[in-house]
């Protein structure tokens, strides 16, 4: 990206969530945490300093099916980026000392979470739909599996998920590649080989989560068992999420908010991962309106899976289409759409590539694959809302 001053790169892993032991669920996420406290040549406030020093900035996330470290600096010091970011993973410190005081940090960041009926309300709902497997497990952990994580576990989290061919290292904006190329041998080239150990397959259960807690509203999800990455349907999906619950035209938007009242918040979503999908629809209510507004979004789904007009495919064509090219004119963007691309396919797919995926996705293939992931289970989550039944 020749018209910018500034480089956005980051590592991401293949390890995540959903490769943990239920024994020791919230490693992944605290082994995060914790390589930003120390490694063998920087204390935690060097790693802060030396960054902020030039203006950058360096943070880090975990999610089911990988954990990211990424950094946005001047041009000029994308060396030090990777190094940082190399350090983080290849010499982490894991003091017995900072590691209990951390765990600490993540129990108060899994209370705050709880305390967020927004947010918490989704992890009951993944919980729903992959009951009793590590896709169906909280990216934090719980309170007993954080308890009994140690110095030995993230040590050997890092022995058995941290490899090279899980790994990818990636820059956008001012740079040029035979430099990042040049410095992922440098500073990560001592990573051992090969990958981490096969994934089990996932299975959506379509079960029922209901956390009676008081609040204002009733917080509603439902969940739909929905295509891969690699799934031949999996635009379709996407198409049909966002024509059903994509943006303010959508018809959730229309009929439950619009025309009925019954939610400020209402939209649908996809999430795919290598092996399966979930889609999913929020809509936050008045508990008196709760039974309505779940009654009339199942209606909304079922119309939309048989009526979807070809103005609504266009619209929602358009949207996910400006959504990708809108992203890919930052840094930040590139970075992660190159990495995604790289680890889901195995090859940089050109973007013009996906446009035109989706400019050849049908109105009879969107109605169908609606069809068919309401044709299958559900899952339920909500909270604060008494007067639903178990599904």
């Amino acid at each position: 990206m020749p018209h910018v001053e500034t480089v956005a790169v980051a590592l991401h892993v293949d390890a995540g969530a959903r490769h943990e032991g239920a024994n020791v669920n919230g490693v992944a996420h605290l082994f995060e945490h914790m390589v930003f406290k120390g490694t063998q040549s920087r204390d935690a406030r060097a790693i802060a300093e030396q960054i902020e020093d030039v203006g950058g900035s360096l943070n880090a996330y975990t999610a089911r099916d990988m954990t990211v470290f990424h950094a946005r600096l001047l041009k000029a010091d994308l060396a030090l980026g990777v190094e940082v970011i190399a350090d983080l993973v290849t010499n982490p410190l894991f003091d017995d000392a900072e590691t209990a005081r951390e765990k600490q940090v993540v129990l108060q960041e899994l209370g705050e979470a709880r305390d967020t009926p927004d947010d918490i309300v989704f992890d009951h709902l993944q919980e729903a739909a992959f009951a009793g497997q590590a896709l169906g497990r909280s990216i934090l952990g719980s309170d007993d599996s954080i308890a009994g994580l140690d110095a030995g576990a993230l040590r050997d989290w890092l022995a058995a998920q941290y490899r090279g061919g899980g790994c990818v290292l990636v820059a956008a904006g001012a740079v040029e590649h035979d430099a990042v190329v040049a410095l992922a041998e440098t500073w990560l080239g001592g990573l051992p080989a090969g990958t981490r150990e096969a994934t089990t397959a996932a299975t959506f259960t379509g079960t029922a989560h209901h956390d009676r807690r008081k609040f204002e509203q009733a917080h509603l999800t439902l969940g739909l068992s929905a295509p891969g990455h690699g799934d031949a349907s999996h635009d379709a999906a996407m198409l049909f999420a966002q024509a059903a619950g994509g943006g303010a035209s959508s018809r959730l938007f229309q009929e439950v908010r619009e025309a009925r009242g019954l939610a400020y918040s209402v939209f649908a979503s996809t999430t795919p991962y290598a092996d399966t999908g979930l889609f999913s629809v929020y809509l936050a209510t008045a508990k008196r309106d709760a039974a309505r507004a779940l009654k009339l979004t199942e209606d909304v789904l079922a119309a939309t899976a048989t009526g979807l007009e070809q103005p609504e495919l266009d619209r929602a064509r358009a949207q996910v289409r400006a959504g990708l090219l809108m992203a890919l004119e930052s840094p930040g963007g590139w970075s992660e759409y190159l990495a995604r691309s790289l680890l889901v396919h195995g090859r940089v797919v050109p973007p013009a590539e996906v446009v035109a995926r989706l400019d050849a996705v049908t109105v009879d293939q969107v109605r169908a694959v609606g069809t068919a992931m309401l044709s299958g289970p559900r899952a339920r989550a909500d909270v604060g809302a008494p007067l639903l039944k178990a599904a």
